[in-house]
């Protein structure tokens, strides 16, 4: 536990510097003799704590998107869960642009699929999409709401990273998001005509139901597949 203290102080030092070459330079720069040399340290340093340049900026992307995740878990939530979604949207957007390389990064579909961080950014975005359909505005399933705003907003964010700042349209990634929500969400007004929201509500009210037994949470989740 001793000796754990100052190299985990080390790495740390390593993934900030990378961190900060990667924003201000792209990932092209994050080479081990640039980090070393920021860092000041040896070359061979680096290599103690990372295997290749690969391993270095996969800590990098996990590094400052935890701490992303971390925020946006935290957010307080509102009494409209509609208006939160939208609010995360916006976040995201807003991430992603002020982030370009470490998004590139975190798309990439290699890196993805094992990154913690990214998983838990998706759990935050479950938890919204749950919350929406708890209230009855969602018009299809949970798990298509969430594929469907995780394509769309990676898709806005790449589509305007990849245009010029003075000729990128300010407006689309607002267009995106307006029609995702037609296709997801429901009027409130129509929710007692709407039989796709109320199943989708009650699905995910379901596993509140205490009175239930794990019996009977499989067999509502069997009739509610029906539906």
């Amino acid at each position: 536990m001793v000796d754990g203290t100052p190299r985990q102080k080390t790495r740390e030092s390593i993934v900030e510097v990378a961190a900060q070459l990667l924003r201000e330079r792209g990932a092209a720069a994050v080479t081990t003799r640039a980090v070393a040399q920021a860092a000041g340290m040896q070359a061979p340093t680096i290599y103690r704590f990372f295997e290749d340049k690969e391993a270095l900026l996969d800590a990098v992307a996990e590094h400052v998107f935890t701490a992303y995740v971390a925020e946006k878990s935290q957010t307080a939530e509102s009494d409209d869960p509609v208006a939160d979604l939208r609010a995360g949207w916006q976040t995201h957007i807003g991430f992603g642009l002020a982030n370009a390389a470490l998004f590139g990064l975190l798309n990439d579909p290699t890196r993805a699929t094992r990154s913690p961080a990214a998983a838990a950014g998706l759990e935050v975005l479950r938890t919204r999409v749950r919350r929406v359909a708890a209230a009855g505005r969602l018009r299809v399933t949970e798990r298509r709401a969430v594929d469907l705003i995780h394509a769309a907003g990676t898709g806005a964010v790449l589509t305007l990273l990849s245009t010029p700042p003075e000729q990128r349209d300010p407006e689309l990634a607002d267009a995106m998001y307006e029609t995702v929500a037609r296709a997801i969400l429901t009027d409130a007004s129509y929710l007692p005509d709407d039989q796709p929201s109320v199943t989708t509500a009650f699905r995910a009210l379901a596993p509140k139901l205490p009175m239930l037994t794990a019996a009977e949470h499989a067999l509502l989740s069997e009739w509610l597949d029906r539906v």
